[in-house]
């Protein structure tokens, strides 16, 4: 089995980690019943109790990279209210980019590099990018980057177009016509 970019194996759709030195690397996995392992070259790497949830992961901290332990005390609720500061829609992309991952972890990098499009656009431009990627339901980093390098971040959004209101014709019967008992009158031959 190959391991995933984020130093995750998937098994039956849950994910377990292994030491993030193994990404891109082939491991073998013994599961049972109540366990999970993982090998490397025939030696055991990693070991965790295993789970029936789909699309959560039993990540072991030892085996984040040192660049990814520096995140533990961040919880998606800080980055969410961080995102917040730039405004509101600005939080809702973030936290729809996390909510789309089986962990939120999966979701950090894309997060704060969303937040991070301030220090190059503005903040009014970012919320204005991130305001049009809600409302197109585009819950990308890379979608949000290139509306603000195309500037489309500075067009108008189409408003939604009201439906059109029925049309008024002699030969339109509207419900109460059907509400009659007998709406048409039978004629004799």
């Amino acid at each position: 089995m190959e391991e995933g970019l984020d130093y995750h194996i998937e098994l039956s759709g849950h994910y377990y980690s292994t030491p993030y030195q193994l990404v891109g690397k082939e491991v073998d996995v013994r599961s049972t019943s109540g366990t999970v392992e993982i090998f490397y070259q025939g030696k055991r790497v990693a070991s965790h109790v295993r789970s029936s949830k789909p699309r959560e992961a039993s990540t072991n901290a030892a085996h984040r990279p040192k660049s990814h332990q520096r995140y533990l005390e961040w919880t998606p609720t800080r980055i969410i209210e961080w995102a917040g500061k730039v405004g509101p829609f600005t939080a809702r992309l973030v936290e729809s980019i996390m909510a789309s991952k089986p962990h939120p972890e999966m979701g950090y990098r894309s997060a704060l590099g969303t937040i991070r499009l301030e220090r190059k656009y503005s903040a009014e431009r970012l919320e204005a990018a991130c305001t049009r990627a809600v409302r197109l339901k585009l819950y990308r980093f890379q979608s949000v980057q290139s509306m603000l390098k195309s500037g489309l971040d500075r067009q108008l959004l189409p408003e939604l177009v009201p439906p059109p209101s029925p049309v008024a014709h002699e030969n339109l019967r509207g419900p109460d016509y059907y509400a009659q008992e007998n709406p048409l009158e039978v004629g004799k031959c």
